[in-house]
C-alpha cells in the first residue's frame, strides 16, 4: 500500500470526474461506519432522494459494495460496471509506478455507477483511514467521522490522535462536519481540521444526541434530539447503545445535508424502522440461538459485549470467534471475557487469517485453559459451539444457552453463508 491519490485521480479523471456530479455524504471513524451509513441512506430515500452508498468490505459477496437506491447491484449490473471503466485501467497502469489496487477499482466503477444512475447524493464508507483513502478524491457536502479508536495500527499508527489526523482528511474546505463523541485529544483533532479548512463542526451531545433509549424486542426504542427537532420512540431494529449513538448522528448528517426545517417525524419513524444492518448482532438461527457480529477490534468487541449485556439474556453464550493475523486478538478477547462463558478459537477461509492454534494460545491466556476449544474449520468450530452452548448447565438459565460468531467480517460472511436458511 502506497499512501497516494495519483492514481485514483488519475482514473476518475478519464472517467469524467463522475464524483464531482452529484453531493457525497462521506464517512470515516473506527467502527459504525456501515451502520450509520446504511441509516442515512435509508433516510435519505424515504424523503425521496434518489441514493448511491459505497460500503466496504463486503459481508457476503462483493455486490454489496456498491447500492442504488438501497438495493445491491445485481451480478449483472456489477459486471456491467466494470466492463464501463475496464478500457481505462489498463491506461492508468501503464502511467503510473503502480498498479490499480482492487480497492481503487471498486471505487471507481462506484464512483462512475452513481453517475450513470444518476443520484440525488452518493453515501460513500472510506475503506481505510481518510486522507489517503481512494474515496477521498471526493469532496464532502457532509463529513461524518464515528468514533476514532485504534485499528489497522500498522498503516494508520498506534494511537488514537495519530488516527484522527488520517481520518480528518476527509473533511473539505466548507463541509460540515459531523462527529461522534470522541476522545478530547481527538476532538482537538478534528477540531484543528474544521478551523484550517473553513469547515463547520457539529459535535455529538452538543448539537445533537441521544436524548433516552429502551430495550425492546427486536431492537430499542429511541428519542433523538436532532439540530432542529427532537424526535421520540422511534423504533429501530438494532441492538445496543452504539446503534442509538449511531442513529444520532445518522439524523444529523442528513439534517445537516438538507439544511432546511426539522424532517416530519412520521418519515424519520419509518425510516428508522426499516434500517437493518447484516452481521451486526444480528439473529440468524434460534434454538439454540446463533447470534453474528463483525467486531474485529477492541473497541468494537467493547461495544458488542455491552450490547449483549443490555439487550441479550443468553447464559450461557459460547463465543466462535476467527480475526484476522493484522488484529489486536488480545484486546478483543479480553473485551468478550465477562459475557462468553466459552470460546471455540477458528478460522476463516482467507490467507489473512490467523491460524486457530495461534488464536487459541492467546485465548487461553485470557480465559484460561479451560474455556478455550479449538476448531480451524468453522463449521466444525460452531458445531461445537452449539454443543457446549446445549449442554452447559453452569448458566442461571439453563435451555437458553446461545452462540455468538465474532472477530472478523469475513468470519461472519462465511457463517451468515451457512446459517441463513436455518432461521
Amino acid at each position: 500500500m502506497e499512501p497516494s491519490l495519483d492514481r485514483i485521480r488519475a482514473f476518475v479523471e478519464l472517467l469524467g470526474d463522475p464524483q464531482q456530479g452529484y453531493p457525497v455524504v462521506h464517512l470515516t471513524g473506527t467502527n459504525g461506519k456501515t451502520s450509520t451509513s446504511r441509516m442515512i441512506d435509508t433516510l435519505l430515500r424515504t424523503l425521496e432522494l434518489r441514493t448511491g452508498r459505497f460500503t466496504s468490505p463486503h459481508v457476503e459477496r462483493m455486490t454489496e459494495r456498491i447500492s442504488l437506491d438501497g438495493e445491491q447491484l445485481t451480478d449483472e449490473q456489477f459486471v456491467r460496471a466494470f466492463n464501463d471503466v475496464a478500457p481505462y485501467i489498463d491506461l492508468v497502469d501503464r502511467d503510473q509506478p503502480y498498479p490499480l489496487s482492487f480497492f481503487e477499482t471498486v471505487v471507481g466503477m462506484a464512483y462512475a455507477a452513481f453517475a450513470d444512475a444518476p443520484v440525488d447524493v452518493a453515501v460513500v464508507e472510506v475503506g481505510l483511514g481518510g486522507t489517503w483513502d481512494a474515496t477521498n478524491v471526493a469532496d464532502a457536502a457532509v463529513a461524518v467521522v464515528l468514533p476514532v479508536a485504534v485499528d489497522h495500527a500498522h498503516l494508520l499508527g498506534d494511537d488514537p490522535v495519530t488516527i484522527a489526523g488520517e481520518k480528518a482528511g476527509i473533511i473539505k474546505p466548507g463541509s460540515i462536519a459531523v462527529s461522534a463523541q470522541q476522545l478530547p485529544d481527538v476532538e482537538e483533532v478534528l477540531r484543528n481540521r474544521v478551523h484550517d479548512v473553513g469547515a463547520r463542526l457539529l459535535r455529538e451531545n452538543v448539537d445533537f444526541g441521544v436524548v433516552n433509549r429502551t430495550p425492546a424486542v427486536g431492537g430499542q426504542l429511541v428519542s433523538l434530539q436532532g439540530l432542529r427537532a427532537r424526535y421520540d420512540e422511534l423504533f429501530l431494529p438494532l441492538y445496543g447503545a452504539h446503534q442509538a449513538q449511531n442513529a444520532a448522528v445518522a439524523l444529523a448528517a442528513v439534517e445537516a445535508f438538507l439544511g432546511t426545517d426539522p424532517l416530519d417525524a412520521e418519515v424519520v419513524a419509518a425510516a428508522f424502522a426499516e434500517t437493518t444492518s447484516p452481521g451486526r448482532l444480528e439473529v440468524i438461527r434460534r434454538s439454540p440461538t446463533i447470534v453474528l457480529d463483525a467486531a474485529h477490534n477492541p473497541h468494537g468487541a467493547e461495544a458488542t459485549a455491552a450490547a449483549l449485556e443490555d439487550s441479550f439474556q443468553l447464559d450461557p453464550l459460547v463465543g466462535v470467534i476467527g480475526v484476522m493475523g493484522d488484529k489486536d486478538a488480545e484486546g478483543l478477547l479480553a473485551a468478550y471475557e465477562r459475557v462468553l462463558s466459552h470460546v471455540v478459537c477458528t478460522q476463516n477461509s482467507t490467507p489473512r487469517a490467523m491460524p486457530a492454534a495461534e488464536l487459541a494460545v492467546v485465548a487461553r491466556e485470557v480465559f484460561g485453559e479451560d474455556r478455550v476449544s479449538v476448531e480451524p474449520f468453522l463449521p466444525d468450530a460452531i458445531d461445537r459451539a452449539v454443543t457446549i452452548a446445549e449442554s452447559d448447565t453452569s448458566g442461571s438459565s439453563v435451555g437458553s444457552g446461545a452462540v455468538l460468531v465474532t472477530g472478523s467480517v469475513v468470519t461472519v460472511g462465511e457463517a451468515r453463508r451457512l446459517l441463513k436458511g436455518s432461521r
